[in-house]
């Protein structure tokens, strides 16, 4: 029988240890003993989990749960290349799921066939990426760059090149063209100097609607500046597609079936654009950092295994004390759209009602993630957080170190104190609260939160922290029997608007075509 996330003896137990969970305002429970006793470690990070409503009881029936699951079998056979993108007797996806092989060059790699096989395409891609930039930074021919995705092709690289603008090369500008909304693309048009400027086209499939009319609209810019745009676009597409036309793009990058958007910003999705902005190099560690993290999620120990350490934790506060939201809050300002990506990755790969049989489920899966960095978002939402009546589980992530090392003091302090004196308050005052006579003034506290915390934000830490989250949403998903590398759930909104964009077409034309009556009520207004 396949297992059951909702059936197991270790539900039942963490179903009996939920209903007294840990009390963090009670006096003495939240101490430097604890603090220091709930810590994982890995890679440079330390995931600080003593201000979370656990115990070692429910650690324990946390692990038990992963065994059942057998959550380190299915991390080994995701990384290894088995077919795990798929639903049990329904048509669907079937695909390995192998964007840990881009990143595979360092030490230990994978040696299953599928695994080696895809990190040798993804070392023909690096390789040409080398060599590409190499010729780009001596030429000195393109100071622009315009990186036109939408959804994982936009998400990732965009927060990723956020991250590491303190390395950015000299003399380079780059923008984003996602949505397709006109503005933006004439926004970014009349910013940039198309003479010098490469544009990268991303899409796996080759024909994403949003994509290719973007495309367009940028390409008839040069052509009507006399530019060939065959001098500046660069394509990032799969083999055999659409876009795969050598005719039309100064160089094409290829992705594979294994590597979904929101799980691509280690592939030529991302590298593409880190390389050119901040150097091959910067790349290089960057990879390697996401590497580091690939390992450390194959361990058995929660200590040093932080995605499976914070996957549970997660699922103790989704399924257990029952919070319906995750936030998101780096207190570091270059981590400012690195919420963004990570609300995709997870709602994408864990908003799923079945399981892997296509059988409905009978409890929550994946949490509604949002975020801001700090401290602004103090001065914004954590009103409702501190005293609101729904509880929002947090999950802190920051730095020891500033980026730059630039810094002053003021009042007795630096301006990097007072953000991590900032960002440790919070945790505390979320947990244990406050009493007051004045009920206004009262914080009732116990809201769970855990801080990911390295030494600074580098090209390796960034890597790291994105593997992180990659498998910590791929460990939810293994534990509750889903399947975390689909996104069906994007595709009928798709279908439809193609239906609405038929009648915008028979409206002009004066065609007939298939009626779509709500379609047509809304193009009435």
């Amino acid at each position: 029988m396949m297992y059951q996330f909702s059936k197991g003896q270790s539900f039942k137990k963490l179903t009996e240890l939920a209903k007294k969970p840990y009390d963090l305002t009670a006096e003495g429970n939240l101490t430097p003993k604890r603090i220091h006793e709930f810590i994982s470690e890995c890679c440079g990070y330390r995931l600080l989990y003593g201000t979370e409503r656990i115990t070692p009881d429910v650690i324990q029936a946390l692990n038990e749960l992963s065994i059942e699951a057998e959550a380190i079998k299915k991390m080994n056979a995701m990384q290894s290349g088995e077919i795990i993108n798929k639903i049990e007797g329904y048509p669907s996806e079937s695909r390995s799921v192998l964007h840990t092989a881009t990143r595979d060059f360092f030490e230990n790699p994978n040696l299953a066939k599928e695994a080696v096989h895809e990190t040798e395409l993804a070392k023909i891609e690096l390789d040409k990426l080398e060599k590409f930039i190499k010729v780009i930074e001596e030429e000195k021919k393109y100071t622009d760059l315009i990186l036109i995705g939408i959804g994982g092709s936009e998400l990732g690289p965009k927060a990723n090149f956020e991250a590491l603008k303190v390395v950015q090369r000299t003399n380079t500008r780059v923008f984003f063209l996602a949505n397709v909304d006109p503005d933006d693309a004439a926004k970014i048009l009349a910013s940039c100097q198309l003479d010098k400027c490469l544009v990268l086209c991303i899409s796996k499939s080759g024909n994403t609607l949003e994509t290719l009319t973007n495309e367009t609209f940028i390409k008839e810019s040069f052509i009507k500046k006399g530019l060939n745009p065959k001098d500046h676009f660069v394509a990032i597409t799969s083999k055999g597609s659409p876009m795969d036309d050598k005719s039309q793009y100064l160089e094409t990058f290829y992705l594979t079936d294994s590597v979904g958007g929101r799980y691509s910003s280690t592939s030529m999705v991302g590298g593409v654009l880190l390389s050119f902005a901040c150097g091959f190099s910067t790349f290089m560690e960057f990879l390697k950092g996401a590497n580091a993290m690939d390992k450390a999620a194959l361990e058995d120990d929660l200590k040093t295994n932080l995605p499976l350490m914070a996957a549970l934790i997660g699922i103790w506060n989704r399924n257990f004390l029952n919070h319906d939201t995750l936030a998101i809050i780096p207190y570091s300002e270059a981590l400012n759209r690195f919420p963004s990506h990570i609300q995709q990755l997870d709602m994408e790969s864990n908003g799923k009602h079945i399981d892997r049989s296509g059988n409905e489920i009978d409890f929550n899966t994946g949490p509604i993630i949002w975020g801001e960095p700090c401290t602004n978002a103090q001065h914004s939402f954590f009103q409702l957080i501190h005293q609101g009546t729904t509880i929002v589980p947090l999950e802190f992530i920051g730095f020891k170190k500033s980026q730059l090392h630039i810094d002053m003091e003021f009042q007795g302090t630096t301006s990097q104190e007072k953000l991590l004196a900032n960002l440790f308050a919070q945790i505390i005052a979320l947990s244990t609260g406050q009493k007051n006579e004045n009920p206004n003034k009262e914080f009732l506290g116990n809201r769970p939160s855990h801080l990911i915390f390295a030494e600074q934000l580098d090209p390796f830490s960034l890597g790291a922290l994105l593997s992180f989250y990659e498998h910590k949403v791929a460990f939810q998903g293994f534990i509750w029997n889903i399947n975390s590398f689909d996104q069906e759930g994007v595709q009928l909104g798709k279908v439809l608007a193609n239906k609405i964009i038929e009648q915008f077409i028979e409206k002009k034309t004066g065609k007939t075509g298939q009626p779509y009556p709500v379609g047509e009520a809304f193009l009435a207004l």
